[in-house]
């Protein structure tokens, strides 16, 4: 996303939704549109898309929460992703994983109170050789240590 997300505007919505509902598959380039103008995909998109695609709210509900992309309610202001793959577990990502959740007050998927920080998990970026790693608003970092993720954070506003 290169811009803040927009307050919900369901005639801005149908107008983005509309524009892929003769496209096969267009389920997914409507979802994307809408998190990208919104920042997530409120409980009124997946009535809207039910209604546009001709499909279950059911069926829009199983494809938002599918993929781990598609968020049900607004994130941070910044998204730490931290490494959950085998190879950061073994250099101690799981030890860093309990140390952010503990400064931070977060569990994953979960924002700071202070809407600051969501944290998120995933799995794999291709940093396996300088675990643990992380993204840091899409960008990675790598050699993570409990001291190096303050500074980060600290560093961010």
């Amino acid at each position: 996303m290169n811009r803040a997300p927009q307050s919900w505007n369901t005639e801005r919505a149908r107008a983005l939704v509309l524009r892929h509902r003769e496209r096969e598959g267009g389920l997914l380039p409507a979802l994307h549109d809408l998190q990208d103008e919104f920042g997530f995909i409120p409980d009124a998109a997946i009535a809207l898309l039910a209604d546009v695609f001709n499909i279950s709210r059911a069926d829009v509900f199983g494809v938002v929460t599918f993929y781990h992309d598609f968020k049900r309610a607004p994130g941070g202001r910044h998204v730490l992703k931290l490494c959950r793959a085998e190879a950061c577990q073994a250099v101690g990502g799981e030890v860093l994983a309990r140390d952010v959740h503990a400064q931070l007050k977060t569990s994953w998927n979960e924002t700071t109170a202070d809407g600051r920080i969501t944290v998120e998990p995933v799995f794999c970026l291709g940093l396996c050789a300088s675990g643990p790693s992380a993204m840091l608003d899409g960008e990675p970092v790598a050699r993570l240590t409990p001291e190096k993720v303050r500074a980060l954070v600290e560093a961010l506003e």
